[in-house]
């Protein structure tokens, strides 16, 4: 067998839950490393009543051609954790998204990624299509295009609240929903202001980041205790939500001229808010939730709704307006967008929310899902250390 299939071919003897013993070829030096692999892994999985649960003999599922084994050191918890297994439910799927670890096996397709690299991302969590396929585990197969390599300076901690599923939501809703002119390699030479709805949740930070990257002006709202944290992060002006005034002062701080809107709140009251906000003209509002059939009433706004998981590309087998059919134009754009967003990392350019580390354990992940389902988190990213 020749060094490659070594490395890559060891799968059978994984699911077997033998003693791996890997090898890296670095020029004509072999490293080896031995990694024992468990037979069985312990995850979080929605229980046939429809509540999540730590399961300690999960299912190992095989690894696709192109794709790698993470061994998980630590996770953030994201609100789809717990509306994805309450509005789609499908017992024994492992719940969870974002993710940092190392890589402990590689796809027999893989080439761009090594045994030991550490690297963060998201995968689609309480899929019932590939149920085991949930962040939430000590052991989880991830799209090897789809994944990010972590800074050298960069904690594990640190990439996971870099929130892998916000960066996939964003390309789509900055590039595809707002066109938004320019790239993070090329920025716009001519500035739009946008308004970023909840500038202090993690998505909202990170858009701003990647507004300011892309050649354009950031704006925010949310509530002044949270005023300071929104500049931080890139904001050129903020509005209090909570002011009867906010639309009105946003319109006159723009002219009356605002033509692009991030919403990932979508709700009566946030909706409301974004659509007065705009400027004569209308333009394009993008939202992270199903939205009401009224909002299209507004001929002049487009509206566009995105689903993270469907930056794979891959059919979404939801319903309600959730699903989603295969798609490689999607999928081609997501790989690219991922290869941008490597190259600012790189630079350093981009950094993660304010981390609230809740512990160590699997107890923990349940503890924050219930905390961000009780809306009793501000200002921070939930993560938990797991390695």
């Amino acid at each position: 067998m020749d060094l490659e299939s070594q490395e890559k071919g060891v799968m059978s003897s994984y699911q077997q839950g033998q003693s791996l013993t890997y090898f890296h070829a670095l020029g004509s030096l072999v490293m080896a490393n031995a990694v024992s692999l468990p037979i069985a892994r312990t995850a979080i999985v929605e229980g046939d009543d429809h509540r999540l649960r730590i399961e300690h003999n999960a299912q190992l599922l095989s690894l696709r051609p192109d794709e790698v084994l993470v061994h998980v050191m630590a996770v953030a918890i994201n609100p789809c954790d717990y509306k994805m297994h309450e509005r789609f439910p499908y017992p024994g799927a492992v719940d969870g998204c974002d993710f940092a670890g190392v890589i402990v096996t590689l796809g027999s397709d893989v080439t761009k990624w090594s045994i030991g690299d550490r690297v963060c991302g998201a995968v689609h969590g309480s899929n019932p299509l590939r149920p085991e396929s949930g962040a939430f585990a000590d052991y989880i197969p991830c799209e090897s295009e789809f994944t990010l390599k972590i800074p050298a300076d960069m904690s594990f901690e640190e990439a996971a609240a870099l929130g892998g599923t916000g960066l996939a939501t964003l390309g789509m809703a900055l590039f595809k929903e707002l066109a938004l002119p320019g790239t993070l390699e090329e920025p716009a030479t001519k500035p739009r202001t946008v308004l970023v709805h909840g500038g202090s949740s993690s998505v909202g930070t990170m858009a701003m980041q990647l507004v300011r990257l892309t050649g354009h002006i950031p704006i925010a709202t949310c509530s002044p205790k949270n005023f300071a944290l929104a500049k931080r992060f890139g904001a050129a002006e903020v509005f209090d939500y909570n002011s009867p005034d906010c639309a009105q002062n946003i319109k006159a701080y723009t002219k009356n001229t605002l033509a692009y809107v991030l919403d990932p709140f979508t709700d009566a009251k946030s909706i409301a808010l974004c659509f007065a906000a705009m400027g004569r003209a209308g333009g394009r509002y993008a939202c992270l939730e199903m939205y009401p059939d009224y909002v299209l009433e507004r001929k002049s706004i487009k509206v566009g709704f995105i689903m993270g998981p469907s930056l794979l590309g891959h059919r979404l087998a939801l319903s309600y307006g959730y699903e989603r059919d295969e798609d490689p134009e999607m999928r081609a754009f997501g790989v690219q967008w991922y290869r941008s967003v490597q190259k600012m990392l790189n630079q350093g350019k981009l950094r993660p929310h304010p981390l609230r580390i809740l512990g160590n354990s699997f107890e923990a992940v349940l503890e924050g899902v219930d905390m961000l389902k009780r809306k009793a988190v501000s200002g921070e990213k939930l993560v938990v250390a797991l390695g």
